[in-house]
């Protein structure tokens, strides 16, 4: 298994983490056995990092986390990240609250359901524009010196927001989308990280399932509120990706690796600042994400990746214009 730092003077951890989104029923009906299951492999594969959120399955990611290292015992195997800063208004509409006293509120309700004291790293999940980043950081650092993590990030920020933040105190780590379909943080964001200290934490990097062997198919998510709303798989731009990405399947065949594996080890060879943090339901599918993240991959198939998929394959934005209200856009 790769290792990479978390952060400049963080811990080393491995180059692939455990994702939590799919601990909820986000991408379909998941049961505690089947969380549990998947920790129980990512240990046996020597992964050390899990990332969650208080807003998965409104606490039940971090809930099975919780169970499950009550059931284990003893000392965390794992560097445990959790995020907050996504809430409702009045109305019951998605909104944001970077506040002092919502971050810490958040936090003790994710502690508690973790069954731990301290989280290794917690992020503000969505930035709160009525706040500025400065003091945010400042609010963090507060928790810090209450002994209540470890280190901080942030999710979904652009590369200026993270350049102030990193002015009051050092970012840990920055959370955004990034795979061979989702290329974005190139135009700057890995960039700043490396020049930073500030480790890339991508997720999604197998595309939502797309850069696998066994993508989604049309109808699959007629009942999923986020997968069927994203333009990526409308109909018609599903059809049009299933086709473009059959080149990269083909590639995966021919080299002997599961799709899946090659989608992580393309995105791990960016950069010695990038960890990636895909989710699944399945062990199987689990180990041919671990096998993607074992050795760094030789320059010749990256070029012949990059000419199968090239910049700007994908069709469809990667979030609909409601999904889009949050993450900071710089490009």
């Amino acid at each position: 298994m790769l290792k990479r730092n978390l952060g400049s003077d963080g811990p080393e951890i491995s180059a692939l983490g455990v994702g939590g989104m799919s601990f909820s029923d986000f991408y379909g009906p998941v049961t505690e056995d089947q969380s549990h299951a998947i920790l129980d492999a990512a240990v046996d594969a020597g992964v050390t990092h899990v990332d969650t959120s208080n807003i998965y399955g409104m606490g039940r990611s971090e809930q099975a986390i919780g169970t499950w290292l009550a059931k284990r015992g003893g000392p965390s195997p794992f560097l445990i990240a959790t995020k907050a800063g996504i809430t409702t208004d009045a109305t019951g509409q998605r909104c944001f609250d970077n506040s002092p006293e919502h971050l810490e509120s958040e936090l003790d309700a994710s502690l508690s359901r973790l069954g731990v004291d301290r989280v290794d790293l917690f992020y503000v999940h969505r930035r709160d524009q009525r706040i500025p980043i400065e003091e945010v950081v400042e609010s963090l650092v507060a928790l810090q010196q209450k002994g209540k993590i470890a280190a901080f990030g942030f999710s979904e920020i652009s590369p200026a927001s993270l350049r102030r933040a990193a002015r009051v105190a050092p970012v840990a780590a920055v959370q955004s989308e990034y795979s061979l379909q989702t290329r974005l943080p190139e135009l700057g964001l890995i960039q700043t990280c490396e020049a930073l200290g500030t480790t890339l934490v991508a997720f999604s990097s197998v595309g939502r399932g797309l850069l696998t062997d066994r993508p989604p198919q049309p109808g699959k998510f007629d009942d999923n509120p986020f997968m069927s709303s994203n333009p990526r798989f409308a109909p018609g731009n599903l059809e049009r990706n299933l086709q473009a990405s059959a080149g990269f399947r083909d590639l995966a065949a021919e080299v002997g690796v599961p799709a899946a594996a090659l989608a992580i080890a393309w995105v791990l060879g960016q950069s010695r600042s990038i960890v990636t943090i895909p989710g699944t339901r399945s062990c199987a599918h689990f180990a041919e994400l671990v096998q993607g993240a074992e050795s760094l991959m030789d320059p010749e198939l990256i070029l012949e990746i990059e000419r199968r998929l090239p910049v700007g394959w994908c069709h469809g934005d990667r979030y609909s214009v409601a999904q889009s209200n949050g993450p900071e856009g710089y490009c």
